[in-house]
């Protein structure tokens, strides 16, 4: 066994791999750009090397600064974790060059496997399903469209080297096809350094399934059943489970021994994953191998007790599998849910800058066999930088039954306190409540569909009314409470019991009555609220983030942030302003008149903090409406920025290579 090993990655998936490095007694070595100096990775790590500024491209893509750092600090053996090398047969061979071993698969694998063109040419020959499509590489737009006409719209175009939803694009006309070929090409060129591009057909209303297996150096080759990874957004994984409900017995075997055979028709020898798309008939179809780690893996280690990480650093040690396919069963369900610097409200667009909070929800295990899991690479303070990957921490939860372990999620979500960035939390919290995902009615599709119009939170329904108005009340209470007894006040408060109130929920009051309680901390009241009456239990005190307490039979867990006079409140993905009051004072409130916002649609504004990749028009000029205007820049992702109706550009106030702040002024119309 290795007694020091480096991880050429940074965030999550580094801390991830140091986790189970040091649980085996092994040493580490972290490595770090200008970005990520302070990072908790760096941190975690035994040791940790310096090799570059932000850029991925100059620096953790950087295979010499790897191999050097290895060599500098006696490192023998690397981890590449996901995404950045971790697909680059050019860095395994490097690494052997030198004496070193990756924790991966052989570079033959990755060569037939890793390269999704390829890989398709050696599904086909090995009698395996796979999509339409054309798989010859895409030079220009002109040969993007009539590849696309050939094969019939719609089509999918993919980067050769991709991963992440990163160089990827739906094109439903020649237009897009066109349009999208220049992006997926240039976000592929940024992302992996590849800026091949190739077309195959889409399917519609497809499920994205995948099988996970485990190969060891030895010929052995095992399947870990499967995760279903169908609720994605711009084909970037939101959610994933463990296993999926489409599947029965014999689907799942079929796909893992076809998955199996596969691997083993090109000598594949660790921890990889085969993906496929799959009907509603249960009809499935090769898409592709990823010849690494896959972000999701966690789900597959709860259901099944088997810790990935390890299984591959002992691979790549040279021993063989201690788990053969008859010891590999599934154990309850899991539910992993990434949580993003995305902000749900405007369309889902990067949120960067620094956590001023970060709570996440205990881990470990809880009531009702349920274990609550968080991967994560940053903590209070830390910098989501605009130069990485968006994602701040994976959220798992495991129980007994599939609705147990979304439940489960549910609850951690509301415990995860995030301030500082807008990240997707409401948003996911508001899908663990959606009745289509909780009956296991998916495809990839899903956020499009439910979600057309964007997200603006989930409605304010019947039990969200009641809770929220419970926990404004009682809130309040206990501050009131807490300033009439201050020792500083002149006049002490009366003594007499407030029974009558009233709660505001965004522009709705509610009247409520407190019959009987205690308003002090630990608070114990009964409440009377549309004719129900609820006792009510909680230790918060004011200035905590969450508002936990019982309610009648139910734990409950409220965010809690400041608002001009009042509060923001966020339950299960609604998120309100809420306010408590005495009678009289509800009376003048009833009278204050609603701020709106000021008019914007004479500006296009930056949706989120950025680097201009290009501006499309210049001052004086007539656009129609759906006309680009420009491209935007942020964590991998190019954004095209549209005209939403026919217009003349008044003034541009941005360039090419402007770094801009979120709602930043890029251009003003007549």
């Amino acid at each position: 066994m290795f007694s020091k090993i480096l991880i050429a990655n940074r965030g999550e998936i580094a801390c991830r791999v140091i986790k189970t490095a040091r649980r085996m007694g092994i040493k580490t070595v972290a490595v770090f750009s200008d970005a990520d100096r302070d990072a908790v990775h760096v941190e975690m790590a035994d040791e940790a090397v310096h090799i570059g500024p932000p850029p991925a491209a100059q620096s953790y893509l950087l295979i010499d600064k790897i191999v050097a750092a290895c060599k500098q600090t006696g490192a023998e053996a690397v981890h590449p974790g996901y995404g950045f090398l971790s697909e680059r047969a050019a860095f395994p061979r490097a690494l052997s060059a030198e004496g070193i071993v990756f924790i991966g698969p052989n570079p033959n694998a990755i060569d037939a496997m890793g390269d999704k063109i390829q890989s398709k040419i050696y599904a086909a020959k090995a009698g395996v399903s796979t999509v339409p499509g054309n798989l010859d590489v895409i030079a220009t737009p002109e040969d993007a469209v009539r590849v696309s006409d050939e094969i019939g719209y719609p089509v999918m175009i993919k980067a050769s080297a991709g991963g992440g939803g990163k160089g990827m694009r739906i094109a439903w006309n020649p237009a897009e096809a066109a349009e999208g070929f220049v992006r997926a090409k240039s976000e592929a060129a940024a992302s992996f350094g590849d800026d091949r591009v190739f077309i195959e057909k889409f399917i519609v209303n497809p499920r994205h399934i995948e099988i996970q297996l485990l190969g060891d150096k030895h010929g052995n080759v095992i399947y870990l059943n499967e995760r279903e990874c169908s609720i994605q957004r711009r084909n970037q994984k939101v959610i994933e489970e463990a296993p999926s409900p489409l599947l029965d017995a014999a689907t799942r075997k079929a796909m893992g021994e076809q998955s199996v055979a596969l691997a083993k028709a090109v000598g594949y020898d660790s921890a990889g994953t085969v993906e496929f798309v799959a009907g509603q008939d249960r009809s499935f179809f090769f898409l592709e191998m990823n010849t690494r780690l896959q972000v999701e893996h966690p789900v597959t280690e709860l259901i099944t007790g088997i810790d990935l990480v390890e299984q591959m650093i002992r691979v790549a040690a040279g021993e063989k599998l201690s788990i053969t396919q008859a010891d590999v069963k599934i154990d309850g369900w899991a539910v992993e849910s990434r949580v993003y610097a995305e902000d749900p409200y405007r369309n889902f667009l990067p949120s960067t800058g620094r956590l001023v909070k970060y709570r996440p929800p205990a881990e470990g295990l809880r009531e009702d066999d349920v274990t609550v899991r968080n991967d994560t690479g940053v903590t209070e303070g830390s910098e989501i930088s605009m130069f990485y990957d968006p994602m701040i921490a994976k959220l798992v939860t495991h129980g007994p039954t599939r609705l147990a372990a979304i439940d489960a999620q549910a609850e951690a979500l509301d415990e995860f306190v995030i301030d500082g960035i807008q990240p997707n939390i409401p948003f996911l919290t508001a899908l663990m409540q959606h009745p289509r995902w909780r009956s296991g009615n998916l495809s990839t599709g899903f956020i499009k569909e439910e979600y057309p119009d964007g997200f603006s939170g989930r409605p304010l329904d019947e039990e969200a009314r009641r809770v929220l108005a419970i926990a404004a009340l009682s809130m309040e209470m206990v501050r009131k409470e807490r300033l009439d007894h201050h020792s500083d006040r002149l006049k002490p408060h009366s003594g007499k019991w407030r029974s009558e109130w009233v709660v505001r929920l965004g522009r709705e009051q509610i009247a409520v009555e407190v019959p009987e309680g205690y308003a002090s901390v630990p608070l114990e009241i009964d409440v009377l609220l549309d004719g129900h009456r609820s006792t009510v239990s909680s230790d918060w005190r004011p200035g905590e983030p969450l508002w936990h307490a019982r309610i009648g039979d139910d734990e409950v867990a409220v965010q809690v942030r400041p608002a001009a006079a009042g509060m923001q409140l966020s339950w299960r993905g609604v998120v309100t302003y809420a306010r408590a009051m005495l009678p009289p004072t509800a009376k003048l409130d009833a009278l204050m008149p609603e701020k709106t916002p000021p008019d914007m649609s004479k500006y296009l504004l930056c949706p989120m903090p950025g680097l201009v990749v290009s501006i499309a028009v210049t001052a004086g000029q007539d656009v129609k409406a759906g006309e680009t205007l420009a491209v935007v820049e942020a964590m991998k992702m190019e954004n095209v920025l549209r005209a939403e109706r026919d217009g003349v550009v008044k003034v541009v106030n941005a360039k090419p290579g402007d770094s801009l702040a979120v709602d930043a002024v890029i251009l003003e119309f007549a």
